[in-house]
């Protein structure tokens, strides 16, 4: 049965200053429910255990999307906040809620679709789908290994593991610069120095320590969620207390990195896209203070679960998402139009 269906919700969300957090809060206060928000800066602090037991005791639902944001190089230092950011604070989460009285009936946690291996051959699902290696897919292991860890009987627990996220948010406004500034073209891996940014992290640390290099000459594949569906896939996972444990939440329809950028083209207006290989693209991105591997690694997944489940997409067409992204980002009194920026994350 759903959980206390068309009744005002008590939800808590961690991570709500972000993209995504910022358009799941609106949505719930939308409904009616009642928000209490766990932040650094806002709400219910990180470090005051008591606080968030108190937070949580007699919540419905408990939503958390902190972290700190991957769109940045990855630094030693950037590399450790990551992790940390992600594990302490679903730590701190589960131990509140271990010491709640009365917990909440669900708990739905970010993950991320990087956690499956560059593939071009077939998609992954949450049944079939083969895990990665290396400093991305260790992150995403271990976070949802805090997330599980322990017994929490009274509450369901839901990896939401989503591919990059169409809306206001940085990714795509990151790629559609790219296109602007005339590489919009495809992204092609090859060749670079090695490096050891993309390392393995954590108590197991995976791969090889080299980075990866796929020649896919644009072929890599591009699965994506828009904003919309992402927030709607959230209301619907707490309904449905079928549906526990790790949940694709990505379009139905992959693209690929060429028809990607060709649409980014055709929306901003870009006369041409140069093709970018690695050699171009690494100092590019250097510049723009992010990492090759958005645009560079294959993701190719399918929301299996929610699809079985009957959850329905509004946004199944790429071009479609992401000009209605650009509209939302367009200022007031220009939304008719389609100027303004994309944004992403996932």
């Amino acid at each position: 049965m759903p959980v206390h269906e068309q009744t005002r919700r008590r939800v808590v969300v961690a991570g709500a200053s972000g993209f995504i957090g910022r358009a799941v809060v609106e949505s719930l206060r939308a409904r009616g429910d009642e928000v209490t928000v766990v932040g650094r800066t806002a709400g219910v602090a990180w470090n005051d255990a008591a606080a968030l037991v108190r937070a949580v005791e007699g919540a419905e639902v408990v939503v958390n999307l902190a972290g700190k944001s991957v769109n940045c190089r990855y630094t030693d230092r950037n590399r450790d906040e990551i992790l940390r950011s992600r594990i302490e604070t679903t730590r701190a989460l589960r131990a509140a809620i271990a010491a709640a009285s009365l917990p909440p009936a669900v708990w739905l946690n970010a993950s991320t679709a990087t956690i499956y291996r560059h593939r071009t051959d077939a998609p992954h699902t949450e049944h079939a789908g083969e895990l990665g290696t290396g400093f991305s897919v260790d992150v995403a292991r271990a976070w949802e290994e805090e997330l599980f860890a322990g017994e929490l009987p009274q509450t369901r627990r839901v990896a939401m593991r989503m591919a990059i996220v169409l809306g206001d948010g940085p990714a795509t406004r990151m790629l559609t610069t790219l296109a602007r500034l005339g590489l919009g073209g495809s992204q092609r891996d090859g060749w670079w120095l090695q490096h050891r940014r993309y390392r393995g992290i954590g108590p197991h640390p995976s791969g090889d320590g080299r980075a990866p290099h796929h020649r896919t000459r644009g072929r890599q594949r591009f699965s994506w969620v828009h904003i919309d569906d992402v927030v709607a896939a959230m209301h619907f996972l707490i309904e449905r207390d079928e549906l526990a444990g790790v949940v694709n939440v990505v379009a139905p329809q992959a693209s690929d990195n060429r028809t990607l950028m060709r649409t980014l083209r055709r929306i901003v207006g870009a006369p041409f896209g140069v093709p970018a290989v690695r050699w171009m693209l690494e100092p590019a991105m250097w510049l723009l203070r992010t990492e090759p591997e958005l645009v560079l690694k294959s993701r190719w997944v399918v929301p299996e679960r929610l699809t079985a489940a009957g959850f329905v997409f509004a946004h199944r067409d790429l071009e479609e998402a992401l000009r209605a992204s650009l509209a939302s980002a367009a200022p007031r009194g220009a939304r008719a139009g389609v100027g303004g920026d994309v944004g992403a994350r996932g």
